[in-house]
C-alpha cells in the first residue's frame, strides 16, 4: 500500500505491506522490517507451519528465477534472487513441493508484497 503524508513542509511517500506477521516498511530507499513481539511468539508457537507464497520482501529488481512451474522444490532451496538496495537476495521456499505459479520475470520491478512463487501445499 502507498501512503503520502508531509513532514517539515515536504511531501513524503512510503510503501507498507504485512508480511506474515512483519511490517515491511520502504520510505526514501530504505526497507525497515518492524516485527512486534507477540508475532515473534507466535512464531514459535508454529513449528511446522510453512508459507506457501514466496513474496517480496521490499521493492526491488529480479535478476534470476531459478524455478518454473511444475518444477519441484525442496524446503530451503533458493527460487528466486532480487537486487534491492544495491544487494543481493536470494529468495527461498519454506516448504516442499511443486511450483504451481512463478510470477517473477527477470528484469522486472517488484513492489513490496508482491507475489514472485506459490508452490502447491499438500492436502493432509
Amino acid at each position: 500500500m502507498k501512503e503520502t503524508f508531509e513532514f517539515k513542509g515536504k511531501k513524503l511517500s512510503y510503501d507498507f505491506e504485512w508480511i506474515r506477521g512483519t511490517l515491511w516498511v520502504h520510505v526514501n530507499g530504505k526497507t525497515l522490517a518492524i516485527e512486534p513481539a507477540s508475532s515473534r511468539k507466535n512464531r514459535r508457537q508454529e513449528k511446522g507451519v510453512a508459507h506457501n507464497k514466496v513474496l517480496a520482501p521490499m521493492p526491488g529488481k529480479i535478476t534470476k528465477v531459478l524455478v518454473k512451474e511444475g518444477d519441484v522444490v525442496k524446503k530451503g532451496q533458493a527460487v528466486v534472487v532480487m537486487e534491492a538496495m544495491k544487494m543481493e537476495y536470494t529468495l527461498k521456499a519454506e516448504l516442499e513441493g511443486p511450483v504451481e505459479k512463478v510470477q517473477a520475470q527477470v528484469n522486472t520491478q517488484v513492489s513490496l508484497g508482491d507475489l514472485l512463487v506459490q508452490i502447491q501445499q499438500e492436502s493432509k
